[in-house]
């Protein structure tokens, strides 16, 4: 369980909240797996935003084994998500689901903050 507190522990990142990033409990459920499968026990879902796509700006997901000083780390659904500072600004209030849809599948970004997404659903501007 994560301090809930928002500030900075020493030597490690912040924490935050569901309210800047969330996951459903699809993803939650397949990202333990992957989580276990990576062998990262205590390891975290990184999402960021970075230039690119079709619309300017697009969200980038790994894995990792933790979060980094700067980040801010927050759990939700018993999964840690990782988020760098600047990529918050973008995400807050943003929900990461998982489907297996044949098309369409895999993990989505659900961003509250987004003004226009292309069709591929991958970028999006604000």
């Amino acid at each position: 369980m994560l301090n809930p507190t928002s500030a900075p522990t020493p030597g490690g990142p912040k924490v935050g909240s569901e309210k800047l990033v969330r996951l459903s409990e699809a993803a939650s459920r397949h990202l333990l797996g992957l989580l276990e499968k990576k062998g990262y026990p205590t390891g975290a879902l990184k999402v960021a935003v970075i230039g690119g796509g079709c619309s300017g700006l697009q969200y980038q997901m790994e894995l990792v084994p933790g979060g980094g000083p700067r980040d801010i780390l927050i759990e939700s659904r018993g999964v840690r998500i990782c988020v760098d500072p600047k990529s918050a600004v973008f995400l807050s209030g943003s929900e990461v689901d998982f489907s297996t849809d044949l098309q369409k599948g895999g993990f989505r970004v659900t961003n509250p903050n987004a003004r226009a997404t292309c069709s591929c659903g991958d970028s999006f501007s604000t």
